[in-house]
């Protein structure tokens, strides 16, 4: 008995032994790399954070806003809502939220993740991600990013819509499946088109695996990506997981193109 508590206690002084050596590092780093704001560098209190300064030049988009497109309205009058366009031309998902109108710090920030390398800002944009789209995470079983096509994934070297899709799914507690979808079709950048255009590019891009049909079938995903403008992605995206399954289909970005609701 007296081994067996003598090894318990060496155990325990063990652990915090390596608890302790582990904050000496981190305190280290922290001296040797201080802290700065993942949008204009800036010195901060804490790692991936945003300044003060940067913070309060990111639109939120909170409520009132359309609860299909996730657009914010003006004024709040009361009640869920949808706006003109959600109802004149219904989105083939069942509801979009993003955390930010897609301009200024925000728009810094995707362009950062997406095109110059900087994929530690997934860690700070998922985490907002998540808090900003808690109600449809508590009702998800499956995280599924928008994929790239295979080239455009071998150029750009990662998937920024993937690495935002782990870091929602660790903060939210939820699985992410990163081949439950695949972009079969190889098309033309969207930037630049028209809303016509894009539906048109898109046509026939994504596709669910015969072998994911089964772990898709009646489940309630949400589907992640970095930037929603018109919402041809994501529709082409929602139509091809339903079609291989999905009970239902939600969407959450990071920020979102922003018109008049």
């Amino acid at each position: 008995m007296e081994d067996a508590d003598t090894l318990s206690l060496l155990r325990r002084f063990d652990l915090a032994a390596r608890a302790a050596a582990t904050a000496a590092y981190g305190r280290f780093l922290t001296l040797l790399y201080p802290p700065s704001c993942i949008a204009c560098g800036a010195a901060t209190d804490r790692a991936h954070a945003l300044c003060a300064k940067c913070w309060s030049e990111i639109a939120f988009i909170e409520r009132p806003f359309c609860e299909r497109l996730g657009t914010p309205f003006a004024i709040d009058i009361g009640g869920p809502l949808l706006s003109p366009s959600a109802i004149a031309d219904p989105p083939v998902f069942a509801r979009a939220r993003a955390v930010a109108a897609y301009d200024g710090a925000a728009r810094l920030l995707t362009h950062r993740l997406k095109y110059n390398d900087r994929a530690e800002l997934a860690e700070a944009m998922g985490r907002m991600m998540a808090r900003a789209g808690s109600e449809l995470l508590a009702e998800a079983d499956l995280v599924v990013p928008v994929p790239l096509h295979r080239w455009r994934l071998w150029r750009r070297r990662f998937n920024q819509a993937a690495a935002l899709a782990l870091v929602v799914s660790r903060v939210s507690g939820k699985p992410c499946d990163m081949e439950a979808l695949a972009r079969v079709k190889r098309t033309r950048s969207q930037v630049g088109l028209t809303r016509t255009q894009r539906r048109d590019n898109l046509q026939g891009a994504f596709k669910v695996p015969q072998s994911a049909r089964p772990g898709l079938e009646g489940r309630r995903i949400v589907v992640i990506d970095d930037v929603l403008t018109t919402g041809s992605t994501a529709n082409a995206v929602s139509r091809a997981l339903l079609r291989g399954g999905a009970k239902s289909v939600d969407v959450l970005c990071f920020a979102r193109v922003v018109t008049a609701a």
